[in-house]
Formats: structure tokens, sequence, C-alpha cells
């Protein structure tokens, strides 16, 4: 594959959650990491869930703290092992971004209440309301992403905090470190740029507090299709942009992506759409977006970093127009990246 690598142009980064993801990404050729989910990582223990679930029933300021105190020491751990993994190379790390009920037990409501009284020592009562409260109709359009950093700008300064010290203690132990903070589901510039200060005021604290200073990124995951429209606006205070292609196409299609199994092969028998657009890329509806937000993004700011870090970034014939874009990066699954690869050199042979 050496050719392969002396060729081409598109860098070729993957997903990874978890240090050994991030090792197997590694082994695979990829040049860093350009999607790290930081909500897989509450997954990871009892504990780690428990503590999620007491900062989503917690109904105060200083017990949601308290909550995230103990995740806190969890988070700064899991990036410590990434960062050592990826040493030399770009990390960039999402923040929170599904819904949180997406953390809550499973079962019926009875059962759910159950269990968060037993974890949580929340009563039965304050315990259906907050379930009532997270209920959403359409909740891949509700409360997430930079929504809930913005409605509890406690969590993105804990996330903030672990990565800035978890950056930090590694490069103390001479890891090169290259960390690169991702705001997810923006839609405006007011949401980015709340964000982004409440990003920088965390960073000059670790700093201070641990006497020292590292270079960082702050981006934001262009998934909206607003967003690619005010492209040129976000790119004021976004350092780089990644394309959430699994999403842009579910919101620009009008398609959701858990249900399209019930129409989309009678769409492919009937030719009505000659691919899956989740698995191959609709470069004249979702392609143009991503064209257009590249251009007004690079326009305001020359230097922007734009990549892609949706399932197309490991599919043959998207990666070759992402090249053709002009795009820097795409990131895909570690076991695509080989795929990817390939792809991104022979759009120059």
């Amino acid at each position: 594959m050496s050719w392969v690598d002396d060729v081409r142009k598109l860098k070729v980064l993957a997903n990874a959650d978890t240090p050994e993801d991030a090792l197997a990404a590694r082994n695979n050729g990829a040049e860093g990491i350009g999607l790290c989910r930081t909500e897989h990582m509450f997954f990871a223990s009892d504990e780690r869930i428990k503590a999620v679930r007491q900062m989503i029933m917690a109904p105060t300021v200083e017990l949601r703290q308290q909550a995230l105190d103990r995740l806190l020491p969890y988070q700064r751990s899991d990036f410590e092992g990434i960062f050592r993994a990826m040493d030399g190379l770009s990390v960039t790390i999402r923040l929170l971004d599904p819904p949180l009920h997406e953390f809550l037990p499973e079962g019926n409501v009875e059962e759910i209440v159950r269990e968060l009284c037993s974890e949580t020592g929340a009563n039965q009562e304050d315990a259906l309301a907050r379930i009532e409260k997270l209920s959403e109709v359409n909740p891949m359009l509700g409360f997430r992403g930079c929504r809930l950093g913005i409605s509890y700008p406690e969590l993105t300064e804990m996330q903030a905090r672990a990565i800035f010290e978890a950056a930090i203690a590694m490069t103390n132990q001479g890891v090169q470190v290259f960390p690169e903070i991702m705001v997810p589901l923006v839609g405006t510039p007011q949401e980015l740029g709340h964000q982004v200060a409440l990003i920088r005021q965390v960073a000059n604290k670790v700093f201070t507090s641990m006497g020292k200073t590292i270079g960082y990124k702050i981006g934001t995951m262009i998934e909206i299709p607003r967003a690619a429209l005010v492209a040129d606006e976000i790119a004021e205070q976004a350092e780089f942009f990644s394309f959430g292609t699994n999403d842009l196409t579910q919101m620009t299609f009008g398609y959701s992506r858990d249900d399209v199994g019930k129409f989309i092969p009678i769409y492919l028998a009937q030719g009505i759409l000659q691919h899956d657009p989740f698995e191959v890329l609709d470069q004249r509806g979702v392609g143009e977006l991503v064209k257009l937000a590249t251009e007004r993004g690079r326009k305001a700011r020359p230097n922007l970093k734009v990549g892609i870090c949706g399932e197309h970034g490991g599919e043959p014939s998207s990666v070759a127009f992402f090249a053709k874009t002009g795009l820097d990066y795409v990131s895909c699954s570690p076991f695509r990246v080989p795929i990817a690869r390939l792809a991104a050199a022979q759009v120059l042979v």
C-alpha cells in the first residue's frame, strides 16, 4: 500500500472511541482520529452510566456538577489513552451529541422509574417527571448536540477540562498531542460562538492551574443544511469543518435513518433512487452543500481545515468526490481505512 500513500493528497483518518480502536486504526494506516464520540465512553462501566444518570436526574446545578465531577476522571483517563495511542497525530473529539434519554435504562416506564430511583436516590414522582421532560416526539431533531452544552454549560466545561488536562498530562510524558474539539449540531454562528467562548475559558483555567500551555483547535460539524448555507459566518469562529454526512443526508432528504428500510428498497427497485444515499453520497444534492460550505468557509478563513466523518468516508465513489472537491481528509471506521486510502489514490491515477 506504500504507493497509495505516495500518490494521494487526501488524508485518511479514522473514527475511534477507545484507545484500542485508535491503535487498530493506526495499524490500518490512519493518519489521525477524525471523530471520537465521547458519549460511547459513558457506557463503558456501571459506575459511569450511573453518574450520567445522576447528572440527568439532578434538579439543581450543584447536584449536576457533583455527578459531572464523578465523570471527569473517567473522561480524562480515556482521552489520555487515545492521545497516547495517536502520539504525533491529531485527535478530533466531539462533545456530547445524543439526546439525554438515550442514557436512561431500557424497559417500560415503571421499570425505568424503579431503576432510576434505585441508582440515584430520586423519589418516584421526580423520576417520572424527569422522564416525561426528556421525552421527545422527534429526538434526532430535538434536545441534542450543542443545544445540550448551551443549556448545561457545566457539561461542556467538564468535557473540555478533561481534554485539556489529559493533553497536558500526556505532553508531560513526552507524547505529542494535537487535540481538536468539535462542537456538534451547530446551525447558527451564535451557537458555536457560545461554546467556543466557554471552551477557551476552560482552556485558560487549566493552562494556569497546570502551568503549561498547549496548542488546540476548535471546530464544528456541518450536519444541518442551514450551517452549510451560512458556512462563511460559522468559519469566523471555527478553525475546522467536519461534515457529518449521515445527519446531513438525513436532514437534506428529510429521510429518517431509522425508517428508510421501509421504502428505500422500493425506491431502488423502481429506479427512483440509484443508490441508498446513506451508503453512497448523493453528489447532486448533499454533495452540492458540501461544495458550497467548503467554498464559503474558505472564503472567510482561507486556511480552514475541511473533512468528513460519516460512513461515506469509506465508500470509494464518495471518497473520490471529496478528493475532487478539495477536502483535506476523510474519516471512517478503522476497518474501512485501507479502502479509503486506495480510493483517495485512484482519483489521481
